[in-house]
């Protein structure tokens, strides 16, 4: 069938009270995977190309694309494509050409009024593309340990985000980057300069928290169709200790008029996951947690088999146990409406 739109999947699953899973993929076999597990939980999903998988390889965005495409096209259900964590704009801009209907523009690096600044460029852009678009709300100077940016005043980097002292397992910030401005033109042409300061504390480190208020402003001001919020799950967890805070998430979910996304959701235990979901959550991105199964998974056959050498016959154990835990992960995000709300989550 033809590809989807992100934001329709997202759009009809917030309507049923529920949320669309969406996976970050890397390699053919995660593309496969994701697309079988779903097919196995009958289930729409979102293929998703981050900004550092595009790095990986090579730097190229189409040969990945254009493979997600294809094997969408051919699902036996709705499968939608999505540009993840975009910082580079020349990379923003090459999403229409190569298949996407939606991306997620990462400024939040940037101090509260860049990061408005850059994504409404961003955003600006992307629906004169007819692309859908989702944001993640700025970050803060000041943590502790770390220096004050030059104003002396932690908030006065970025309100949007405030710092709390979380419980939670191991996590770095979302792929490994090391939290650097850019310099030069966005998306509009206008020049977008580096903060004065040290790096900012990413808005899903450890102990981030978004402000409502902020939050709500930051959708009206930018014009973006959905917002990533830190309410406790942190980037590339890889135990599942991550504790949510569901209250600020119902403040968020009241003072924000678009769907809201959860990052960093391979850290959080299902039954957060699904009270996500119950209290506002419409997408649900899932990385670390494919990559664990699929290297376990290889692991244990290599330990087993240590004479083998045919890399189809361990990768094909790697994509079977990634293709598992799309199911599982997708069947637990449908729990969610029957337990709130006594219906059926949509499933097609």
């Amino acid at each position: 069938m033809p590809l989807a739109a992100t934001g329709e999947l997202v759009a009809r699953a917030a309507a049923a009270h529920s949320a669309v899973a969406a996976f970050n993929i890397i390699t053919l076999e995660h593309v496969e995977a994701v697309i079988a597990g779903a097919e196995e939980a009958r289930s729409p999903v979102v293929l998703q190309v981050s900004e550092n998988a595009v790095k990986f390889r090579y730097g190229r965005l189409l040969p990945l694309a254009a493979a997600a495409v294809a094997a969408a096209e051919r699902a036996c259900v709705s499968v939608a494509l999505h540009l993840d964590h975009v910082q580079s704009d020349d990379l923003l801009r090459q999403a229409p050409g190569a298949g996407f209907g939606s991306v997620m523009y990462d400024a939040s690096r940037l101090p509260y009024a860049q990061n408005l600044a850059a994504t409404r460029a961003a955003a600006d852009w992307a629906h004169a593309q007819g692309l859908w678009i989702e944001a993640e709300l700025g970050s803060i100077g000041g943590k502790t340990g770390q220096p004050e940016y030059a104003t002396g005043r932690p908030d006065d980097a970025a309100p949007g985000v405030r710092e709390e002292s979380v419980p939670g397992g191991t996590g770095v910030a979302p792929g490994g980057r090391d939290g650097s401005a850019p310099s030069g033109p966005g998306p509009s042409g206008a020049g977008v300069s580096a903060p004065v300061g040290p790096p900012t504390l990413d808005a899903h480190a450890p102990g981030a928290r978004t402000d409502p208020d902020e939050a709500r402003a930051f959708v009206a001001r930018t014009g973006v169709d959905a917002l990533a919020v830190a309410i406790g799950s942190v980037h590339a967890m890889t135990t599942r200790t991550a504790a949510l805070d569901h209250e600020l998430l119902q403040r968020l979910s009241a003072a924000v008029p678009v769907p809201l996304v959860l990052h960093g959701s391979s850290g959080v235990p299902d039954d957060g996951l699904v009270a996500a979901v119950a209290g506002g959550i419409a997408k649900v991105n899932v990385g670390t947690a494919l990559n664990q199964a699929m290297t376990g998974a290889i692991r244990d056959f290599l330990a087993a088999h240590p004479e083998a050498v045919d890399s189809r016959k361990y990768l094909s154990v790697g994509r079977e146990a990634m293709a598992g835990e799309v199911a599982r992960i997708i069947r637990v995000l449908g729990r969610a409406a029957p337990a709130a709300h006594g219906g059926r989550a949509a499933t097609s």
